[in-house]
């Protein structure tokens, strides 16, 4: 092969390979008459949030696309972040979006179940899927194409920018041995799992995270989950509670979104268009990898350092929440045609991907003990 022909291969392959990725991502292709159009024009935009301003790992993400995206568009795109309450209100930014007060936002679909219940599907489902069975169902299975059809219902494009993968229990001021324990208890816990605890008998409470500490140490909540062992550590729920549960039935793997206004993102040249979801899917492999590095570390300090044991919920109280969370499920489909077109979607495709997890990550898992 001739020098010239081999860098016409390499050119094709490299054009090749990048059509592919953004094919993965969800991102539109250039069309037949070459690379994807740029008018030149500059935007800028902003993006709303539901977490506190630059909060660790996964408000960082929101800050971090907005710099990905400045730097590959050499400043033809500018995204100006806000933190949960700094123009909007934390749980006001699906609706600022929707409404085109702003460009984007950056939060968990769990937190609009009250607007559109098939949403929380796309974040977390008890005893559901982890983060790499997430990214599988949401690249590879047809799960993204599905959240697309469920939020452009809302003049919205949505895009997963992280996963925190499996979180924590969370944190208790009462020792729970029986599902008798879950009944009165008054606990911060949003999406599918906070449904699960008022059928359990509990108050599932929904506040932003800027509330959570307050409402603990003064006892306007009983017990709270979050993320894992970084941010709780962070949030300093050590200080404050008595015990600490694993595992995390409630939130496998939570997938954090990024949404954006479907007039803005179509007035985006399409090569834009391409650096926003290049952004977004590096912000998705980011994330993880920042919360698997940091949690055990954190998880080793609140032991050694702050003397936090660990408990594990008993069988018979995951075997409890695991009946109820069936149960809420069934109502949710009977009641909801698109959260049973989304639910049915996403069940079978759990199912195919758990018998392979059963033959790899779980025989390896057994095999290194």
């Amino acid at each position: 092969m001739s020098a010239i022909n081999r860098r016409e291969f390499v050119k094709k392959a490299a054009l090749g390979a990048a059509a592919a990725t953004a094919a993965a991502c969800g991102s539109p292709q250039p069309g037949p008459g070459g690379p994807a159009a740029s008018s030149g024009k500059k935007f800028e935009w902003s993006m709303v949030t539901t977490w506190p301003p630059h909060f660790p790992v996964i408000g960082e993400s929101a800050d971090k696309i907005a710099t990905w995206v400045e730097e590959m568009s050499a400043g033809r795109l500018k995204i100006k972040v806000y933190g949960g309450g700094e123009l909007v209100p934390p749980l006001e930014a699906f609706d600022n979006v929707r409404q085109g007060n702003v460009e984007m936002g950056h939060g968990t679909a769990y937190y609009w179940a009250g607007k559109v219940a098939a949403a929380q599907f796309f974040a977390a489902v008890p005893f559901g899927m982890n983060a790499q069975q997430m990214n599988a169902w949401l690249y590879g299975a047809g799960g993204l194409a599905l959240w697309e059809e469920v939020y452009g219902a809302f003049g919205l494009v949505p895009m997963p920018v992280g996963n925190s993968g499996v979180q924590m229990g969370g944190w208790f001021n009462k020792k729970i041995e029986t599902m008798e324990d879950l009944k009165g208890l008054k606990m911060r816990i949003p999406g599918l799992g906070g449904k699960v605890i008022a059928k359990a008998g509990g108050a599932a409470i929904l506040s932003p995270g800027s509330e959570i500490y307050t409402n603990l140490e003064r006892g306007v909540i009983d017990a709270t989950e979050w993320v894992g062992p970084y941010h709780d550590f962070l949030m300093g729920f050590h200080k404050i509670a008595k015990y600490y549960y694993d595992p995390g039935w409630h939130e496998p793997g939570t997938v954090i979104e990024m949404f954006i206004n479907k007039k803005a993102w179509d007035s985006l040249d399409v090569d834009l268009q391409h650096i926003v979801r290049a952004a977004a899917f590096r912000s998705n492999i980011w994330m993880l990898s920042e919360f698997e590095a940091k949690n055990n570390e954190y998880l080793q300090k609140l032991i050694k350092e702050h003397n936090v044991k660990v408990e594990r919920f008993p069988d018979e109280v995951l075997a409890g929440l695991r009946k109820h969370t069936d149960e809420v499920l069934a109502e949710i489909v009977a009641e909801d045609p698109l959260s049973k077109k989304v639910y049915e979607h996403f069940n079978a495709f759990r199912q195919k991907v758990g018998q392979w997890a059963d033959t790899s990550e779980k025989a390896y898992y057994q095999l290194i003990g």
